[in-house]
């Protein structure tokens, strides 16, 4: 499996490659910005661009869905964001954005199947109204990709619309912590980290 992270933008998104070989489709979670970054790592692996996937719909990591012409795959509670500069919050701190790709809708508990990858979603409100983490089952089965929801020792913004620190909360602990410790965690932004590391903190 091809598993690759690159940083882009100001607000330095971690954007991640998924591809089950040289030469193959990619997935594409969180491209936010800099699309020649993400695609210098596309080339290095001859991979093709089959799917981009948003953990949530702000801008920071929407910002270059419709550079690699993909469908973009959303939860449903975050699809209004992607057609509205002012939900991505794109029109109070960048140019205005909208994506006008294929948008396609995801829901809790959806197994997305692509080549040999499994990813399964986990809807986590708190952050955004829908927030996804993306939970990997095949190749690998240690892998939760968790967006803006958990960091390394950190925890996602509740305060902005759509944003709810008592649903944050459920969202980690019900549905985040319960996984085995050893399963790493690849957040929307920063370093990586487990479940384990992360379930001796006190965030709330």
């Amino acid at each position: 499996m091809i598993f690759e992270t690159v940083i882009v933008g100001p607000m330095r998104v971690n954007c991640y490659i998924l591809a089950c070989g040289q030469g193959k489709e990619a997935v594409i979670i969180d491209p936010g910005d800099e699309a020649g970054k993400i695609k210098t790592v596309l080339n290095k692996y001859n991979l093709k661009p089959a799917m981009v996937i948003n953990t949530h719909g702000h801008y920071d990591h929407i910002g270059c869905d419709d550079d690699f012409g993909a469908d973009v795959y959303v939860h449903k509670e975050d699809l209004a964001m992607l057609a509205d500069a002012g939900k991505n919050l794109s029109a109070l701190y960048w140019q205005a954005y909208k994506v006008r790709s294929r948008i396609k809708i995801l829901q809790d508990k959806q197994v997305i199947k692509f080549d040999c990858l499994e990813l399964e979603v986990i809807h986590l409100p708190g952050h955004t109204l829908g927030g996804i983490g993306l939970y990997m089952k095949k190749p690998e089965t240690d892998i939760i990709f968790t967006g803006d929801t958990l960091f390394c020792q950190g925890i996602g913004r509740y305060d902005l619309p759509g944003g709810s620190k008592q649903a944050l909360e459920i969202s980690i602990k019900e549905k985040l912590f319960v996984l085995p410790p050893g399963t790493k965690v690849y957040p929307g932004h920063g370093e990586p980290t487990s479940i384990g590391k992360e379930k001796i903190n006190d965030f709330f």
